[in-house]
């Protein structure tokens, strides 16, 4: 993914994005050809909020009123899940799964190389810690100016958010879940410059305390029954994805 801003065919701010909007379940997705230069276009027209969607989320946003607007307000929304990928094929759209994490480990490899300041919030105290190390040894030249674990007192919050905002990072990374990573996003990313971005689990594979989904499940589309053996408490929120399959073919 060595795209670079400048090939988008980028022109300005003023100009319509590059991608195309188009909603699933009445929940906004872009379908767009390369997602990574769609994510440098959207550093280049100012920065902005990134939202990977999946059939789980899309019918969390459509429960929960804070969910579903912070993903109408956020700047780019990219089909995360199988689901919604399948979704978009039923409307005639031809788009091809992009994972969040490989998006925003795409993300870091380019803020490296171009000099970008990161943060990162989320996770356990010591997820986090051994994250800082393997991203600093995995990726020369990472420069993370903030590291934030998400188990912080209440009281701490405030502060610690003042000093994000006035880090003006170039790459936020959140941790914290659905929907807080989203809503929290959504609020603190106003007037910023850079992209601010939900990633889940990611801090949790990134640092080797979860394994991802091999690369056959993946290809299948069965990556959702191998979270699931991971972590069985899951079970509940999986009853979304047959939930989901069941609204696209009602509405045809």
């Amino acid at each position: 993914m060595a795209t670079d801003a400048t090939s988008t065919g980028f022109t300005g701010a003023e100009q319509p994005p590059s991608w195309r909007l188009t909603q699933v379940l009445g929940v906004q997705v872009a379908v767009s050809a390369n997602v990574f230069a769609a994510a440098l276009e959207l550093k280049q027209r100012g920065g902005g909020q990134i939202v990977t969607l999946n059939a789980e989320m899309t019918m969390a946003a459509r429960a929960n009123p804070e969910l579903g607007a912070a993903i109408a307000q956020a700047d780019l929304v990219i089909p995360d899940g199988a689901g919604v990928v399948w979704a978009l094929g039923r409307q005639g759209y031809k788009v091809r799964r992009s994972p969040g994490i490989e998006l925003a480990r795409a993300l870091l490899e380019y803020a490296a190389c171009h000099g970008w300041k990161v943060a990162l919030v989320g996770s356990s105290p010591e997820v986090m810690q051994t994250l800082r190390q393997r991203l600093s040894s995995e990726i020369p030249g990472l420069n993370l100016v903030l590291t934030i674990h998400g188990y912080q007192a209440p009281e701490l919050w405030p502060g610690l958010e003042a000093e994000l905002r006035g880090a003006r990072p170039d790459l936020v990374l959140v941790a914290l879940g659905v929907p807080r990573q989203e809503t929290w996003i959504q609020r603190l990313h106003q007037g910023q410059p850079g992209l601010w971005m939900g990633v889940g689990g990611s801090f949790d594979v990134w640092s080797g305390l979860k394994q991802r989904a091999p690369q056959w499940m993946g290809r299948l589309q069965i990556e959702w029954l191998y979270r699931l053996l991971q972590e069985p408490s899951r079970w509940r929120r999986m009853l979304a994805l047959p939930a989901f399959a069941w609204e696209v073919l009602r509405r045809g």
